[in-house]
């Protein structure tokens, strides 16, 4: 099986309903830069913070290149993550290493004591997480390639 290779869509939330024929499948509607992207949310779909989500939310949507997509307009992926945003906030899921380095080479971490970084479930992480997929949250970065930040809040999926 194929490494996932996720990729991010940066949205607001402009409708949310259920899937016809199933009580535990969403529908989900974001506006993006680029127009307009419908994912489909399961149980199976990791929210950050277990947020409830609602119209006006912004969010990072997060699906995995290598599955199918249904061929409609507009495109409707299946999402694996959701993470809510704050206002100048940016989120990144990646595989980074020890260096901190994303493996895309993408972002380049910088350590900060003011770092909160959890397990997905919220239980502290005291290890180093680099080694681990990441996600990341985080305002500025450098104009370096690659660009660094100091992240606000890191979480470890082990």
């Amino acid at each position: 099986m194929a490494t996932p290779n996720y990729v991010p869509i940066e949205g607001t939330i402009q409708s949310l309903s259920s899937m016809q024929n199933s009580c535990c499948n969403q529908l989900i509607t974001l506006a993006t830069g680029s127009g307009i992207v419908t994912f489909t949310i399961s149980g199976e779909t990791y929210i950050v913070d277990n947020q409830r989500l609602r119209r006006g939310m912004r969010v990072m949507a997060f699906y995995d290149a290598n599955l199918p997509v249904l061929a409609i307009f507009p495109p409707r992926y299946q999402a694996q993550m959701i993470a809510p945003l704050s206002r100048g906030e940016m989120a990144s899921l990646n595989f980074f290493d020890r260096n901190l380095l994303a493996r895309d080479n993408s972002l380049q971490l910088l350590s900060s004591p003011a770092t909160t970084i959890t397990t997905s479930n919220g239980q502290a992480f005291s290890c180093s997480p680099g080694n681990h997929l990441l996600l990341v949250f985080y305002s500025v970065t450098t104009r370096s390639i690659p660009p660094q930040t100091t992240p606000r809040r890191i979480i470890v999926f082990c």
